[in-house]
Parts: C-alpha cells; sequence; structure tokens
C-alpha cells in the first residue's frame, strides 16, 4: 500500500506543482497470509488405524549369489575351464531370518507390503498390534514395483483393517502419518509432511514415489503412509541411508491399479510396445522443427514388435496413449505398463509435425536383464513344477524353453539341470515352446527315467541329462 512521504505544514500555502513525474512501477504482488489450522493431536487418528498395521516376520532362503560375493565370468568360461561360476537364480543360500511391515485392507485378511520384505520366503509370520499372530501365504508380488500382496491363514473374518486413498490428491505441504515396525520397534508412529510428488529414485522403470519427511527407517518397509483422514495414500518403501528426513513411499493409486491382478493371478503382466523412447527435449525438438518440448520421441523399434505392426516409426513422438498425456520417455513406460497385454490402445503421435493416431495392440512385457521373473499362480501348479520341481516358461528373446526355477531337493536337481537352461527335447520329441514341454513331461511314465536335451546357461553345447520321473 502506498503512503504519503511526508507530512504538510498546517495552514501552509500548498507547493507549486512539480514537473510530472515518470510513472511508478507497478507493487509486486503480495503473498497473502495463510492461517495453517493445526492438527491438534494425532492420537485419535492413532488409535483408529494402528490395529490394521502389522509386523511381517519371513524366514527366507536367498539365492547363493545374494549372501557372499562372486567371481563373475564371461559366460560358458565357468563350464568350459571347470571353475565353479555365479550361482543361477535358485541355488538357495542359509535360512535368514527378517522382518519388515504391511497393513491389513479387508476384514478378511489381505495384506499388503513390499515385494522386498517376502521375496525368496520359506514361511511368512503376521503379528497384529492385539497381539495375534497368523501364518500367511503370498498370494502375488511385484518386483517392479515393490508391491506383494499376503493372504492371512485361519484368520477370523472381521479384522481391523484401513483403505487405500487417493493419492493424487495429496500436495506437498500436507500432514502425513507413518506406522510400522522400524528394527523391530513394534507400532512405531512418525509424522511428517509430503515433501514432494512423483520422484524417480532410479530403483526401476516405474518410479514414481512420494516423498515424505516423516521418520522412516529398516523394519518400516512394506508399512502405510497415512493422511490425516486415516486413509493409506502410500505403502513405505524406501529411504535414503545417507540422510536424515528423506523417505519414499509407493503411491495408492498405483498400488491399487495392480492390486486386483496380483489377487487373480500372483504376478503383473504389462503391456509392451516394442520400441525404444527418449524424453523430447527443446533441442531434439528444434533439430525436428516442431513446435512442441515434451513426449516421447521413439529412437528404435524393435522388428515385428507390436509397435512396428501397427505402423509407428522412428522419430515419432508420442504425445499421448489413450486419453493419458505423454510427457517423457518415463511416462510412456508407466503408462504403458499398467495397461493389460493384448488389449488395442490409441497412441497419438505427431510425425513430421503432423497430428496422427494409430491403433496399437500390446504385447506382453518380457523381463530385462537383471530383472527377476515372477511365476503366474497358473505357472507355479503346472504339472512340470508340483511334480519335477522345476517352471518352465517362453524365452522372452524366442529362443525355446527356458527352465526358470528349481526346487531344491527335487527331481530336476537330482538331473543336474542349471536353471535358466534351454529345453530342448524331452525323450523323443522336440520342443518348441513352454506348452509343449510341460505335456510331454505330463506325459512321462512314472518310474522311469526321461531322457532330456538341454543347452546350459552361457553355452552354446547341448548336454543330455537323466531326469528320474517319481512313481
Amino acid at each position: 500500500m502506498m503512503m504519503a512521504s511526508a507530512c504538510q505544514a498546517l495552514g501552509a500555502a500548498p507547493p507549486a506543482p512539480s514537473p510530472a513525474a515518470p510513472p511508478v512501477a507497478a507493487a509486486a504482488p503480495v503473498i497473502p497470509s495463510v492461517t495453517v489450522p493445526s492438527p491438534g493431536s494425532l492420537a485419535p487418528l492413532v488409535e483408529a488405524v494402528k490395529g490394521a498395521v502389522v509386523n511381517v516376520e519371513v524366514l527366507a532362503r536367498a539365492p547363493v549369489a545374494a549372501t557372499r560375493g562372486m567371481l563373475r565370468l564371461p559366460p560358458g568360461w565357468a563350464e568350459q575351464f571347470g571353475i565353479p561360476g555365479s550361482p543361477q537364480g535358485d541355488e538357495r543360500g542359509p535360512v535368514q531370518q527378517g522382518q519388515g511391515s504391511g497393513f491389513i485392507v479387508d476384514a478378511k485378511g489381505l495384506v499388503l507390503t513390499n515385494n522386498h520384505v517376502v521375496e525368496n520366503a520359506e514361511r511368512v509370520r503376521v503379528k497384529l498390534d492385539d497381539g495375534r499372530a497368523f501364518d500367511a501365504q503370498v498370494l502375488g508380488r511385484d518386483p517392479l514395483t515393490d508391491v506383494a500382496v499376503l493372504q492371512l491363514q485361519n484368520a477370523p473374518r472381521d479384522l481391523p483393517h484401513v483403505a487405500l486413498g487417493n493419492s493424487d490428491a495429496v500436495r506437498v505441504g500436507d500432514f502425513v502419518l507413518a506406522i510400522g515396525n522400524p528394527f523391530g520397534l513394534a507400532s512405531s508412529v512418525s509424522s511428517g509432511i509430503l515433501s514432494a510428488r512423483a520422484r524417480d529414485i532410479h530403483a526401476g522403470p516405474y518410479d514414481e514415489f512420494l516423498q515424505t519427511d516423516a521418520a522412516i527407517n529398516p523394519g518400516n518397509s512394506g508399512g502405510p503412509l497415512f493422511n490425516l483422514k486415516g486413509e493409506v495414500i502410500g505403502m513405505n518403501t524406501a529411504i535414503v541411508r545417507e540422510a536424515t528426513g528423506i523417505g519414499f513411499a509407493v503411491p495408492s493409486n498405483l498400488i491399487h491399479s495392480l492390486l486386483p491382478r496380483l489377487e487373480k493371478d500372483g504376478v503383473v503382466r504389462r503391456g509392451w510396445l516394442g520400441l525404444a523412447a527418449q524424453d523430447l527435449t527443446p533441442d531434439l525438438a528444434r533439430a525436428l522443427g516442431l513446435e512442441v518440448d515434451k513426449g516421447a520421441i521413439i529412437a528404435d523399434l524393435n522388428d515385428g514388435g507390436p509397435g512396428a505392426r501397427a505402423g509407428l516409426q522412428d522419430n515419432d513422438v508420442i504425445t499421448r496413449v489413450e486419453d493419458t498425456p505423454i510427457v517423457s520417455a518415463g511416462s510412456l513406460t508407466r503408462t504403458v505398463g499398467l495397461l493389460r497385454p493384448d488389449s488395442r490402445v490409441s497412441v497419438h503421435v505427431l510425425r513430421d509435425g503432423k497430428p496422427l493416431a494409430l491403433q496399437v495392440t500390446l504385447g506382453t512385457r518380457p523381463a530385462q536383464r537383471g530383472e527377476p521373473e515372477v511365476p503366474t499362480r497358473e505357472e507355479e501348479s503346472a504339472p512340470a513344477r508340483g511334480r519335477l520341481g522345476m517352471r518352465l516358461a517362453d524365452d522372452p528373446q524366442g529362443q525355446g524353453v527356458r527352465v526358470v526355477r528349481v526346487d531344491p531337493g527335487s527331481p530336476a536337481e537330482q538331473a543336474e539341470l542349471p536353471p535358466g537352461s534351454l529345453l530342448r527335447q524331452v525323450g523323443e520329441q522336440k520342443v518348441a515352446n513352454a506348452q509343449e514341454a510341460a505335456e510331454a513331461l505330463r506325459l512321462a511314465k512314472p518310474g522311469s527315467m526321461l531322457l532330456l536335451r538341454i543347452q546350459p546357461p552361457g553355452s552354446d553345447v547341448t548336454l543330455l541329462r537323466a531326469l528320474p520321473v517319481p512313481s
């Protein structure tokens, strides 16, 4: 507000007019004061929700490679020179005990927690705040978002539970509350604010974490992050160990979108366009003569992939998938990854500056190098797995049938089948896919010794193995 700079003397003659003054610049807008309502005591909120927060105790047998440093050799060298190479994914180490947190989301005992809490678990035990404890089955898990679903066994149907809220509605600066079991200290409560949204911490291709300064420590993993309505708006997942007050949570909306698939199938199969994309930068837009500077530009297409078959081309800039705007390569990956394989979607692109819409039937995203393979519940119960102790899957690169798991002490382990091997022949039948191989194994005569032809991982040679078929 402008004020007079001097007082006029009482009764004095008015001053002579002065030359016109230059225009005065408008004052900068003043940010209005905001009264922040005090949350008061959080005790009523804690009392209302803490009964649904659980302690997850796990007995796990991690792969040997994860429990000791290993000599890394090029593929095939270990076999060639008789050196013990890196263990494959199912060579098991000693039993280890771990713990984390979780929360019940329905009265029948459905529990959400982190994948890394229950990965490789041989037994899961869940303890409630009131002292009750139940064994739990891992219904499904998704390593790429670090989400897992458990089902309590022989539990009553009236368990305390909490609801998933809308993580898109939470704002930076909103109060949040975390409850979990850091360092085994059951039902520990911490509070803070939401510090940031959509954080990419380079943990995986689907990073879009909520960041909070509520105290998060080891043991909080899988626990809930609440808003002040008592709704879960995130699952506490990661921390920056060198920092204080920096924790990350998986958004509840992402969890909500995955939950039906994890309950039904035990795993999340994701849509796939079959292309490599990168962020459209202002420089790239200028080089392409475009007037937009946000989107995902196609750098490469997989020959014969879903995108190529639908007519997508190199240098196309993807701006929208269905009704979701695409502002970067990361947003394209996340958007397509939430869609189901075989779904038909509209992909909007700019080609030579002109808008174009193409209909694409999505494929199934193959596991990338270093990503763990998670079987569906149907694959877990397949005859080859139950009777012979191995799990088969079609190789993502189209090389044939891959042995992706071998159970300890099983006939498959006795036959010295290395996980990761390609299965070329079962008895007299050459097999090209997992379905053919599973059927050939199912028809094997009980009590017989079945001849297999395999190609060990990282090797170009073919070897014979004798598989004992249980009576």
